[in-house]
């Protein structure tokens, strides 16, 4: 009787968690508004995209460090990281095509757009990189490749990274960087 009682719990308990939808704890769409991936909630907002209006065109390269190692027994610690891309203009709509996630070595880790984006006239994007995931490794970077209509346009990208080691805690900030072609 035993063995079929736990049994039974073990099978539910299965059945359970297999129904855990995977989405529903990814930051991105827990600390979202409308708790729905923000990357993802634009590209279904998107309208097909006119590219021959556009005057400014920038790729720029964001460093993100999703681990660094201590000094300490040259202990590695895992970071998580936000990386924020700004749209600086009171009037007019940031366009992103690309962000591309690569790893130390420059392999490509993860594609996030299958189309382009319209970042509304002040809004930000904002984008967690969990500190579990340490494909990046400590020469992660970003490339994001943004238009708009003008110079105007231009938007402020930057990364922050937060982790602790022990009883400290630490965080840093780092810069888009244009790419020149």
């Amino acid at each position: 009787m035993n063995k079929c009682r736990i049994s039974v719990l073990c099978i539910t308990g299965l059945l359970l968690l297999s129904g855990c939808d995977a989405s529903k704890q990814d930051p991105n769409v827990m600390f979202s508004e409308e708790h729905q991936d923000p990357i993802k909630e634009l590209e279904n907002g998107s309208k097909k995209v006119d590219h021959s209006k556009f005057g400014y065109k920038q790729t720029f390269y964001v460093p993100i460090y999703s681990d660094i190692y201590t000094d300490r027994d040259n202990r590695k610690v895992l970071l998580s990281a936000t990386l924020s891309v700004r749209n600086t203009t009171l009037k007019n709509s940031l366009y992103i095509n690309k962000i591309d996630y690569y790893g130390t070595h420059g392999e490509l880790v993860k594609s996030y757009l299958t189309e382009t984006i319209e970042l509304p006239a002040m809004a930000t994007l904002n984008y967690i990189i969990e500190r579990e995931e340490d494909k990046g490794g400590s020469g992660a970077n970003f490339i994001i490749e943004v238009e708009g209509v003008d110079e105007t346009v231009r938007p402020v990208i930057e990364a922050v990274m937060i982790g602790n080691f022990s009883n400290k805690s630490f965080a840093f900030s780092t810069e888009g960087t244009p790419v020149v072609h």
